[in-house]
């Protein structure tokens, strides 16, 4: 596996994000071992970025990826996130210098280490200066408590704010084959300032992997079968791009994830994804994708596919990221 660096934070050009392990897609929570088996698969593939949240469960998955890194926390470069929990009784996001100093012990705790890696606000929290929140993270720097720090869903004025106060290692948000919203501002700013970038959902949402062809295939509590891009007629329609993904990957023996994977790498080498997933075989061929190269002819198709049917998130939860 190929390292790239984020901001001067070395990881594996594909990371691991653990968030489906334990909860909102199908078979989340189930079978626990299988999950620490792929991380530590992915750990002896070269794969070192593993990406959680404290609030994704809320709290289990930090302990599900802290169990599964127990004895190897010299081969991870863990990243969580903090903010879309309020632990003072405040409204979330919540950036207050109080709230980020609970949150960061628990987080600690719960991954059982004594340092994180790369620390992200989840989402920019509108009643704290980012200023003020980026000041609190780069005193937790200095104490040693977090190594990196990052935004997630971000905008390129806030990104600059907080750049200006201490050095962003990285900035997380939605980006692959159906969602290139970060391509007309962001990554013009982040090449600018020298800051990486994180796409999650590389693989939108599972559905480029070809394997989603109706709600049938998601179970009855899977998030997706509420995301506009799925539901209402929506899934039908856009599996027009899938299937322009599966014709490129037969053309050069991968699969539709690997080819989504590597058009997402040929986009630069400051850009390091985290697809998820709690399987080992799924892990072994995202992995692979580290090794799969895109003809020009075969990334000039894929950059013409057609724009996908429905937003991504519903209107409130858009509202919450920053612009």
């Amino acid at each position: 596996m190929k390292n790239t660096s984020l901001g001067g934070l070395e990881v594996s050009r594909i990371g691991l994000g653990a968030m489906g392990m334990s909860a909102y897609y199908t078979g989340a929570g189930r079978l626990e071992s299988e999950s620490i088996r792929t991380t530590h698969r992915a750990l002896d593939l070269g794969v070192t970025h593993v990406d959680t949240a404290e609030g994704y469960g809320p709290f289990i998955n930090e302990e599900l990826v802290g169990r599964a890194v127990r004895g190897r926390r010299a081969d991870v470069v863990l990243a969580t996130k903090f903010g879309l929990i309020s632990h003072t009784g405040g409204s979330a996001p919540d950036s207050t210098p109080a709230n980020i100093r609970t949150a960061v012990e628990g987080s600690l705790k719960r991954l059982g280490t004594d340092y994180i890696d790369l620390y992200y606000q989840h989402r920019v929290d509108p009643g704290t200066p980012i200023e003020d929140t980026v000041g609190l993270l780069a005193e937790l720097v200095a104490e040693g408590k977090i190594r990196h720090i990052g935004l997630s869903e971000a905008g390129p004025a806030t990104i600059r704010r907080a750049h200006a106060v201490h050095p962003v290692a990285a900035v997380q948000s939605e980006y692959s084959l159906w969602t290139r919203d970060p391509e007309a501002e962001i990554l013009p700013v982040l090449r600018e300032l020298g800051i990486g970038f994180v796409p999650y959902s590389p693989l939108g949402r599972g559905f480029l992997t070809g394997d989603i062809r109706s709600l049938d295939d998601l179970d009855a509590d899977d998030w997706r079968r509420t995301n506009h891009r799925f539901a209402g007629g929506n899934l039908e329609r856009n599996l027009r791009i899938v299937d322009e993904v599966r014709a490129v990957a037969a053309e050069i023996d991968a699969t539709p994830a690997q080819v989504a994977l590597a058009w997402l790498l040929a986009q630069g080498d400051d850009i390091a994804p985290i697809p998820g997933t709690k399987r080992v075989a799924r892990l072994e061929e995202n992995a692979a994708a580290d090794r799969i190269e895109l003809t020009v002819g075969h990334i000039a198709r894929l950059n013409n596919l057609p724009a996908p049917s429905g937003q991504r998130y519903d209107a409130e939860t858009m509202a919450a990221i920053d612009s």
